[in-house]
């Protein structure tokens, strides 16, 4: 299983393709927090990197989930797509990022931890 990864600071995209290759090969999960500006990359599930955060003083509402691919274009590697996004409580319904400025605050603080 490939290591969770706490980034706080930064992280460089060699070390994200290492772990894009160890578990799916063109893509690592990653869970950001919008709130604290840190995100867990790395892991099987999103669920693991959920759980990290929230064991780091994370809070459920504040989590999004996320696939990078290091591979491609900065204006491409993103792709929202989470079972852990499913919150009708907070007004999003499918696997996706549905609030455009939440989508705007993930992709800040990927391009600021992954310079």
């Amino acid at each position: 299983m490939s290591p969770l990864k706490l980034v706080e600071q930064s992280i460089s995209k060699d070390e994200l393709l290492a772990l894009a290759k160890e578990r799916f090969g063109d893509m690592v999960k990653a869970v950001v927090d919008i709130e604290r500006g840190v995100m867990v990359v790395g892991g099987e599930l999103h669920a693991d990197a959920e759980q990290r955060l929230l064991e780091h003083g994370s809070n459920q509402t504040d989590l999004w989930g996320i696939n990078i691919y290091p591979e491609k274009p900065r204006a491409e590697w993103i792709e929202f797509d989470s079972m852990i996004n499913i919150r009708p409580s907070q007004g999003n319904r499918s696997r996706s990022v549905e609030d455009e400025g939440i989508r705007r605050r993930i992709i800040g603080i990927v391009n600021r931890l992954t310079p």
